[in-house]
């Protein structure tokens, strides 16, 4: 819903335009927009090209060369360098080759780097997943706290029409001779600090906003506004247990650790092909000229070929690659002792958020009653000031205790429901 509304930084003929979103349609403007998104979804592509590549490795190697020469004249010489002989050569001379090469057995290097390309894949998409529970995280914290904002500025608006009605008030009972100037200058200073409020409100409305608009790739002109609802309803109080298990399932930073761990082991299996033989079928079919291994040289052509089967063996590994093989081994080990070490930080994370969302609960229910306590006193401070039982300072006090009440009301509610979607970011279910 786009809506129209004059900006206190324009003049009034230049309209600003007003987005309203839900958190959902946050979440779907930024997967088609965000940067930061659409970086890791090309990552992605790269990581599948890699794997593409890596198969590539079983497939034939096929090569030919070619060149052209000038052979200049044989010369012979007795022992010891005399009677020198010289043979007359074809001068010109041409080879061609033809080579190819398909391996058959490479130990497990091929298939251990498929793997790992595999896997590489496969941690680009849960570092996309990460980045992409990150972002909703970001957003839907920029969103609640605009949320926040717009009702702070509503009870800044209450309150300013309460202070306005007493002002109204206070400049009849002046006329009547039963109230001071002096209880109208603190109304207004009291009005004053209470529009100031709502100022600040706005102004860190607008920096939210322009936050929210860059990061969805909007015009950063365009306003923000929440358009859900909020309710502390909607938030279940399920058990720590059950966030647990979620957040061991799906947390990505398990998932990261775990392929990595996988990753180690797939170097292990890479070093260890460095101490197999590699098998080869191999073909080459070759044309020179002149054959040179006759003397006088014939200015002919030779075409010879052959077919078999080619083994390799590195006998240097023995000795050498031993020690990048403890290494990979080593690497695994330490891989494992981070995928626990990531566990433990999950678990500690999930049960310190856990216990912050039921406080939560706790500080709502007292800031809901001080609220009460606070109107309360507020009526009871005003009744008695309009009857002269009552100091202008107190009714300021009350009019003070009750704002902060309210203000703080609305913080309260806003981070039950923050805490919740912590969860469900920690739980990888945002």
């Amino acid at each position: 819903m786009v809506v129209l509304f004059m900006s206190p930084m324009v003049c009034a003929a230049q309209p600003a335009e007003h987005l309203s979103l839900t958190l959902a349609q946050l979440f779907s403007r930024a997967e088609a927009n965000n940067a930061s998104i659409l970086s890791h979804a090309t990552a992605i592509r790269e990581a599948e090209e890699g794997v593409e590549a890596a198969r590539a490795a079983w497939h034939p190697d096929v090569e030919a060369t070619a060149s052209v020469s000038y052979l200049g004249n044989v010369k012979i010489w007795d022992r010891p360098l005399k009677n020198k002989f010289t043979a007359p050569t074809p001068h010109f001379g041409n080879n061609f080759a033809l080579m190819a090469r398909q391996t058959v057995y490479s130990g497990g290097a091929i298939t251990s780097g498929i793997r790992l390309a595999r896997l590489g894949r496969d941690m680009a998409e849960v570092e996309a997943e990460e980045n992409r529970q990150r972002v909703r995280f970001l957003l839907t914290g920029h969103y609640l706290q605009l949320h926040n904002l717009r009702n702070q500025e509503e009870v800044f608006g209450q309150n300013i029409a309460l202070t306005e009605t007493l002002i109204h008030q206070t400049r009849q009972r002046i006329g009547q001779g039963v109230a001071l100037e002096n209880d109208l200058t603190r109304h207004e200073l009291q009005l004053e600090n209470l529009r100031l409020g709502r100022s600040k409100v706005q102004d860190a409305q607008r920096i939210i906003s322009h936050q929210l608009a860059t990061a969805l790739g909007v015009d950063t002109a365009v306003a923000i506004l929440p358009q859900e609802d909020f309710a502390t309803a909607l938030c279940p109080q399920e058990g720590e247990a059950a966030w647990q298990q979620l957040a061991t399932v799906n947390h990505t930073g398990l998932q990261k650790a775990a392929i990595g761990t996988r990753m180690a082991e797939q170097k292990v299996q890479l070093e260890r092909s460095e101490r197999l033989p590699k098998v080869a079928l191999v073909a080459e079919d070759h044309f020179d000229g002149p054959i040179t291994f006759e003397i006088p040289a014939l200015d002919k052509n030779l075409n010879y070929w052959y077919v078999g089967v080619g083994v390799s063996y590195k006998f240097s590994s023995l000795w050498k690659d031993n020690k990048r093989l403890r290494q990979a081994r080593t690497a695994v080990r330490h891989s494992r002792e981070q995928q626990r070490e990531a566990a433990e930080g999950v678990e500690n994370a999930i049960q310190a958020t856990y216990t912050d969302y039921l406080t939560s609960f706790t500080e709502l229910a007292t800031q809901q009653k001080s609220v009460e306590l606070a109107a309360q006193n507020y009526r009871i401070i005003k009744n008695r000031y309009e009857n002269g039982l009552a100091l202008i300072t107190d009714m300021v006090d009350a009019a003070n205790v009750k704002l902060d009440a309210e203000l703080a009301l609305v913080s309260a509610r806003i981070n039950v429901i923050y805490n919740y979607y912590q969860l469900k970011y920690l739980s990888n279910t945002l």
